[in-house]
This record gives structure tokens, C-alpha cells and sequence, in this order.
């Protein structure tokens, strides 16, 4: 029995490690860094991401190495020839539209020719939304971030705790119904406090609830859309992690998951509701 639970102990330590410098690294370039230099840390992830995308897509390390590089490339063009908006609008079908159609048919998809069009598409408008959004101020991009992050965290103890009933168990068997329950009661009173502390003589909260709990409601069903994606992309690459720099945590598209649903849709509904207006 003490092996085990020194095994456990140890790796509790190493998340809890890994998660404080993240935050710390995290939060000291979103508030201090100018806005290109924010950008330019960004591409880190998400060449990081691209790498990981390719190794779980079963690349070679060359082709592996070439797909970060286009993917950094990608990204650069994308801001400088404005591209954003049409980023986000691509984002939006794929994870409100086919990823669910995906899921619902459990699509092999092992075409490499069709994964790596994909993954340019699961990582380009996450950075861009990290990049416009911080333009707008580095709050909006916390106060984003932690819907995901406390939507995932209530969901993990409440599944815990409660969790009876399978939310996808040929996808992800260890989330749970009841983990989604959680997740809606955190989010709901994130955002109640939000409102509240945001709350002031120009503010009126009362006109901006039925807003941020549309945009809480879509975040949330798109954060768990993300994660089980992520988890049935390694289901088929068979593999538990989609790599190991972060230790405790994996790779860097397994702390991202719900992120590379959640803001982009994010950015498109709050930076370019014009444009998603005269398309609907």
C-alpha cells in the first residue's frame, strides 16, 4: 500500500508544482509583457502544440518539426494579413459542427493529410484569440481563461465526489454527468461574482447577466466538446498523454483542450459580433 500512495503523493506534487509556475509565468507575461511581446511567447504553445498534434497524427519527427514551423508561419500571417475573424468563423463550424458529428460517429480519421489541415485549425485560432483579446487588456483574457479552468476544476471534484453516471465512456470514461453538473454550478457562480465585482456606477449588471450567462452556457458546452475531442484524438493515437513536458500534467495540448474551443468562439462573439451578425 505505501508504494502506491507515495506514486500518487508524488505525482499530486509534481501537478500542483507544474500548475503554480505555469500560473506564476502565465500571469507575469499577460500583465507585464507589451502586447507583441505577448504574442511572440504565445507561439511558443503553439509550436509546442503542433509538435505534440503531429506525434499523436503518427508524423515523423522532420515532418513533426516542419508542421510546428508552418504553424508558427501560419500564425504570423494570419495577424498581419487580418485574418482573425475568419479564423474564429472556421473554428466555430469545426467545434459546433463537425467535432460533435466526429465524436458522435467516432471517426478514425488517420489521414495525414486530413489531420494536419485540422490541427492548423485546433491551434491558429487559440492564438489569435490570446493575442486579440489581449489587446483588449490582459482581464479579458484571465477572466476568459477562468471559465475553462474552474469549469474544469468542479467538474474533476464533483465527478470525484458524485460521479456515477458516464458522460462518454467510450471516449473519456472518467468524466461524468454529475462533473457536469458541477461544472455549470461553478461557472454560474464565477460569473455571479464576476458581475458583481465588475459592478459600478457605470456598470449595470442587471443588462449584462443575460450575456455573460449566454457566453458562460456556450464556453462551458465547448470547453467539455474540446476535452473530449483531445481524449479521443489520444484514445486513437492510443497513447494516455499527448506528450511529457509538463510533468504531471502531459503535454501541452492536454492543459489546452478546452481552451482551443472555448476562445476563439470567445473572441468571435466579443471582438467580431459584426461580422457573426450578418452571417446569421
Amino acid at each position: 500500500m505505501g508504494a502506491p500512495v507515495n506514486n500518487l503523493n508524488n505525482m499530486l506534487l509534481k501537478r500542483i508544482l507544474t500548475a503554480t509556475l505555469l500560473l506564476v509565468g502565465l500571469l507575469a507575461c499577460l500583465f507585464f509583457l507589451s502586447n507583441m511581446l505577448w504574442a511572440l511567447v504565445m507561439l511558443l504553445p503553439l509550436a509546442i502544440g503542433t509538435l505534440e498534434w503531429g506525434k499523436l497524427s503518427g508524423f515523423s519527427m522532420p515532418a513533426r518539426l516542419g508542421y510546428a514551423l508552418s504553424g508558427v508561419a501560419f500564425a504570423v500571417g494570419a495577424y498581419v494579413f487580418s485574418l482573425a475573424a475568419w479564423l474564429y468563423l472556421a473554428a466555430m463550424v469545426f467545434w459546433l459542427i463537425i467535432v460533435p458529428l466526429w465524436l458522435a460517429a467516432g471517426w478514425q480519421l488517420k489521414s495525414a493529410w486530413l489531420r494536419a489541415p485540422l490541427g492548423m485549425l485546433v491551434m491558429l485560432p487559440l492564438w489569435m484569440a490570446l493575442v486579440e483579446l489581449r489587446e483588449q487588456g490582459p482581464w479579458w483574457v484571465l477572466l476568459l481563461m477562468g471559465v475553462v479552468w474552474i469549469a474544469d476544476t468542479a467538474a474533476y471534484f464533483a465527478g470525484k465526489k458524485f460521479g456515477k453516471h458516464k458522460l462518454a465512456p467510450s471516449i473519456s470514461p472518467g468524466k461524468t454527468w454529475e462533473g457536469v453538473v458541477g461544472a455549470v454550478v461553478a461557472v454560474f457562480a464565477y460569473g455571479a461574482i464576476v458581475l458583481m465585482v465588475l459592478s459600478g456606477p457605470r456598470f449595470d449588471p442587471y443588462a449584462w447577466a443575460m450575456p455573460a450567462l449566454m457566453l458562460g452556457v456556450v464556453m462551458l458546452y465547448l470547453g467539455i466538446i474540446g476535452d473530449l475531442f483531445e481524449s479521443w484524438v489520444k484514445r486513437i493515437a492510443n497513447v494516455k498523454d499527448s506528450g511529457n513536458i509538463l510533468p504531471g500534467h502531459g503535454g501541452v495540448l492536454d492543459r489546452i483542450d478546452a481552451l482551443t474551443s472555448t476562445l476563439p468562439i470567445a473572441a468571435l462573439i466579443l471582438l467580431h459580433a459584426d461580422i457573426l451578425l450578418r452571417i446569421l
